[in-house]
């Protein structure tokens, strides 16, 4: 299960997630991305991963593109961090 909780401020938006980042919870995020990037830009948006306890292969790929788009990705987590590292510097 991945939780999705938008927070809008005047400075930016930021996208919590909660849980698990694989299966069914990738395309979950994807259309809430695909949602949002048409409304904002995307380098106003930061996904903070802080409760995230897994990410598949898909997730990852996810992560890359969102980044890519312009997206701030965090973490604080240990896992979170090395994927953030993984994705950030690929």
């Amino acid at each position: 299960m991945l939780r999705i909780t938008t927070t809008t401020r005047p400075e930016g938006v930021t996208v919590m997630l909660e849980g698990r980042l694989a299966g069914p919870w990738v395309d979950e995020l994807a259309r809430c991305w695909k949602a949002l990037t048409t409304t904002r830009d995307a380098g106003s948006i930061c996904v903070q991963l802080d409760a995230v306890t897994f990410v598949d292969g898909a997730g990852k790929t996810l992560l890359r593109a969102m980044h890519e788009d312009g997206a701030a990705l965090a973490a604080s987590g240990c896992m979170t961090r090395a994927i953030l590292e993984e994705i950030t510097h690929r």
